[in-house]
């Protein structure tokens, strides 16, 4: 695993990433329009250290955020962090497999994690193999209740090209770590979530050469929702 976050965790398990310092206002400012108003819940799958879980659950009150991850010092961290912040909105940590059936979520809570505000997914389907990305997109249609929203973060392709030379460096990095990882490309991403039951709304240029992918549940974009102004 590359080192995006400090090794060393605090005695009680929290584990600090710089890039959440860099990138969680920006990111947002693109979620803000969408979750500022909106009532409900929101998962947020592969939270890693949980800094963003906790810091977006202080900024919309009004919703309940579910922090889930793969990795036991991930799941460790979040909690630390849940812990630390008094965060009253954030549901316990939970394992998630995005590759696996229902995500391996289990049944507890199901009416909550199936009638789901919004999905968030930031910088995991390229640390990941593609059948994460796959997974990914082809159920969360079925867990977004009608008007929800799937935000995906990270650096991306398009139409086979590296954006700048620093994602391309990054994208032969990961793939040297492990061939089944890399920097994946818009149109395959965007296939898959259409095949899924999702549509592309908004893409969202963000710092240092990532994207933010904007997807709604398909019969909600097909009746004419749009982004909220």
């Amino acid at each position: 695993m590359p080192p995006f976050f400090d090794p060393k965790p605090q005695p009680d398990g929290r584990l600090d990433a710089p890039a959440f310092h860099r990138n969680h206002a920006p990111i947002w400012a693109v979620l803000a329009p969408y979750l500022e108003r909106a009532r409900g819940h929101v998962l947020e799958a592969g939270s890693g250290t949980g800094q963003h879980v906790v810091r977006f659950a202080r900024q919309s009150p009004q919703l309940t955020w579910w922090p889930t991850d793969h990795e036991p010092r991930h799941l460790r961290s979040i909690e630390a962090w849940r812990a630390q912040t008094g965060c009253a909105n954030v549901r316990p940590a939970r394992f998630i497999d995005l590759a696996a059936p229902g995500w391996a979520l289990g049944e507890s809570d199901a009416g909550a994690l199936h009638e789901l505000t919004a999905i968030f997914c930031a910088n995991v389907i390229h640390i990941a193999p593609w059948r994460v990305a796959e997974g990914l997109l082809s159920q969360a249609g079925g867990r977004l209740r009608p008007g929800g929203w799937l935000f995906l973060y990270g650096p991306f392709k398009r139409d086979g090209q590296h954006t700048a030379p620093s994602n391309a460096a990054f994208d032969a990095s990961l793939r040297a770590q492990d061939p089944q990882w890399g920097v994946r490309d818009l149109a395959d991403v965007t296939a898959h979530a259409q095949a899924g039951g999702l549509a592309l709304d908004k893409i969202e240029p963000m710092p240092a050469n990532n994207l933010t992918l904007v997807f709604a549940r398909r019969d909600a974009a097909e009746g004419g929702v749009s982004a909220p102004q």
